[in-house]
């Protein structure tokens, strides 16, 4: 497992980096035996708005040769944040594995259980006028080519809604979470 550690408005000292080694080593024994070469991603941030309680936060990114494993978790400390994020990536990854035993192979689209249905958010009663959303984040991440039941665990894995990647033609196709919880495909025409 190679682990690096980055710092935005915070500083990464070496009992932080100790600590979060210590804490997403277990990780490595939790994979599955074929995804020894992951690497983990740990970004420490402070949020500088003092009016948010828990301004530590931990985000980790876990690529491996399966599905890429993310949890992003506030604090009060950062300690407490990346003992939080380690905790939320353990279980993603016994999910993950249990899955791969279970299914023996790939797992088929229409297998894969479908998450309960999304409560239905209330109507505002008044129409408020707003700034236009901008772009904040701009991320960049490698598309290997995989089949879309592939993509379906990938996606469940993150906890999105939705997933890109490239299929085994090169095509760029998006897998989605639909709203009775079955899953759909997006196929360019």
């Amino acid at each position: 497992m190679q682990l690096q550690v980055k710092g935005r408005n915070t500083s990464v000292t070496d009992a932080l980096f100790d600590h979060a080694e210590h804490k997403l080593e277990r990780l490595a024994r939790i994979m599955p035996p074929w995804d020894d070469a992951m690497t983990v991603e740990l970004e420490l941030s402070v949020e500088k708005n003092p009016k948010i309680e828990r301004r530590q936060i931990a985000e980790v990114t876990v690529r491996t040769k399966g599905p890429v494993l993310r949890a992003r978790e506030s604090a009060e400390d950062m300690y407490t944040a990346i003992d939080q994020a380690a905790r939320k990536l353990e279980r993603q990854a016994r999910r993950y594995r249990e899955r791969r035993k279970s299914h023996a192979g790939r797992p088929a689209l229409d297998e894969l259980a479908p998450p309960p249905p999304p409560e239905e958010a209330a109507e505002p009663e008044e129409y408020q006028e707003e700034e236009p959303p901008q772009l904040m984040k701009r991320k960049t991440f490698e598309m290997k080519p995989m089949s879309p039941e592939e993509a379906a665990l990938s996606m469940e894995m993150l906890g999105h809604e939705f997933y890109v990647f490239r299929n085994e033609a090169g095509e760029v196709n998006v897998v989605y979470r639909r709203r009775d919880g079955h899953y759909g495909l997006i196929v360019p025409g």
